[in-house]
């Protein structure tokens, strides 16, 4: 292979490499659904080391990121935030919908589809894979 062989595929090698980092991140399968149940004005309360909320974002996949999840626990793991405080929060996950209604626990993509009136993306999201 001759130099100007190498370096034009160097060239292309490097260019293809910059254009797929620039391409923009594949949505998450439930981006419509996850958006959808924070704009219903439901709060996801959570802490970091809570396996149980750990789990509730993984069934979201990618889309847990416009989940409305709250912070509760400090760094150090031995107090509340003041929100959480003020909130009354006791067990993660708690749920509290715009309605008032609170469910501590990890709840399926079909039970907080039902409690904020959601449908977005919920049917179609169930065949694609995140």
């Amino acid at each position: 292979m001759n130099k100007l062989t190498f370096v034009l595929i160097l060239a292309l090698g490097v260019g293809l490499i910059g254009f797929l980092a620039a391409l923009p991140d594949k949505p998450g399968a439930y981006d419509d659904l996850a958006q959808c149940i924070t704009d219903s004005g439901a709060v996801f309360y959570g802490a970091f080391w809570c396996q149980t909320c750990t789990r509730q974002k993984s069934e979201f996949g990618k889309s847990a990121s416009l989940l409305p999840y709250e912070e509760c626990s400090t760094t150090d793991r031995k107090d509340q935030l003041q929100i959480c405080k003020d909130k009354n929060i006791k067990s993660y996950p708690t749920w509290e919908f715009s309605n008032g209604e609170r469910l501590t626990g990890s709840l399926s993509r079909e039970d907080l589809t039902r409690l904020t009136g959601c449908d977005a993306g919920l049917s179609v999201a169930t065949t694609t894979s995140d």
